[in-house]
């Protein structure tokens, strides 16, 4: 069984940060905590590193405000100044909110909420709500989903199970938010082949540009995850 270690923070990235890979988001956090002057417990061997873990890899392009990052602080430090510190040598658009003791293992992060944004470029078109609504509303919505561990390249997957909660509303003529809470793993459901089904179910309708947010991590039991 991993590691579980024992502090957390929790961090937001949009802008153009959007764009800096998961691989990319932990080394930079690395050197974030050298240059902040903060001790925290290194990988063992000839070249020893800075170890951090984040609870789900966020797609490239996709922003969050509930970004959850792992590690072991080694010197007596107040949780409070982690943040500023982090702050000040941090690039733009990735922000540290809070430092905290880890409570949840990663395995109990079962719920995202996401904002998503769908942008028309001459307007919303009439029956989005009812497109989404008879798309939503099936018993059953099975797509394939790629996957390498597969022999045939992808599995089947039914995506109605896996969307516990959803929304529309209008935001001015050319963009609608759609508010949902999706399962996040084992399996979890990213919002873009959600997405690709209600381009594939109404493709007159789809939209011209997509922003996708993750706004809120959920334990199963209802508990906000920490």
């Amino acid at each position: 069984m991993a590691k579980m270690h024992s502090h957390r923070l929790r961090y937001e990235k949009s802008g153009l940060a959007v764009y800096i890979s998961h691989l990319d988001t932990m080394a930079c956090f690395q050197r974030a905590f050298l240059r902040a002057g903060l001790e925290i417990w290194q990988t063992e061997g000839f070249n020893r590193h800075a170890y951090v873990s984040i609870a789900l890899p966020l797609p490239v392009g996709f922003s969050s405000g509930c970004e959850v990052m792992e590690f072991d602080l080694q010197t007596e430090l107040p949780l409070d100044e982690v943040p500023a510190r982090l702050n000040a040598v941090l690039p733009e658009g990735i922000r540290v909110e809070a430092c905290y003791p880890a409570r949840d293992p990663f395995g109990l992060l079962r719920l995202l909420d996401w904002e998503i944004r769908l942008e028309y470029d001459n307007g919303v078109p009439d029956g989005v709500e009812a497109a989404f609504s008879g798309l939503l509303g099936r018993d059953s919505l099975v797509v394939q989903k790629k996957s390498k561990k597969a022999r045939r390249g992808y599995t089947e997957v039914d995506l109605i199970p896996l969307v516990r909660s959803w929304s529309l509303t209008r935001e001015g003529g050319e963009v609608l938010r759609l508010d949902c809470r999706l399962a996040a793993q084992n399996p979890g459901l990213n919002p873009q082949l959600l997405l690709e089904a209600f381009a594939a179910h109404a493709p007159a309708l789809a939209p011209d540009f997509v922003r996708c947010r993750r706004v809120e991590a959920w334990r199963e039991d209802g508990e906000r995850f920490r």
